[in-house]
C-alpha cells in the first residue's frame, strides 16, 4: 500500500512541473528570447532556451528558425503548442503547424 501511494505522490508532482498546451502567439522579445502567449485569459511570457525542442508538424526543427520564425513571421493570434518547466518558467518543446 505504501508503494502505491508514494507512486502516485510522485506521478502526481511530476505531472505538475511541466504542462502542456494550445497557446496563442502575442509576442516574442529576440534579445532576451522571452515569447509571450495566452492560454485562454492567461498571458504569460516564457523563456527559450537552448534545450528547448522544436517541431514542426511531426518533424523536428532547428531552434534557430524558430526563433527567426517568431522574430519576423509569427503573427499575433497565431495558434501552437508548448510544454513549460513551471518552475523555471520556460519552454521544454515548441510544437508549431506543419507546413502547407
Amino acid at each position: 500500500m505504501r508503494k502505491l501511494v508514494l507512486a502516485s505522490l510522485t506521478m502526481v508532482l511530476t505531472v505538475g512541473l511541466t504542462l502542456a498546451g494550445e497557446v496563442v502567439f502575442v509576442k516574442f522579445d529576440a534579445e532576451k528570447k522571452a515569447l509571450t502567449v495566452k492560454e485562454g485569459e492567461t498571458v504569460a511570457t516564457y523563456t527559450i532556451t537552448d534545450d528547448t525542442k522544436v517541431k514542426r508538424g511531426d518533424k523536428d526543427a532547428k531552434l534557430e528558425n524558430v526563433v527567426k520564425y517568431f522574430s519576423e513571421k509569427a503573427k499575433e493570434g497565431a495558434k501552437f503548442e508548448i510544454t513549460v518547466d513551471k518552475d523555471k518558467k520556460t519552454l521544454t518543446e515548441i510544437k508549431l503547424p506543419g507546413k502547407k
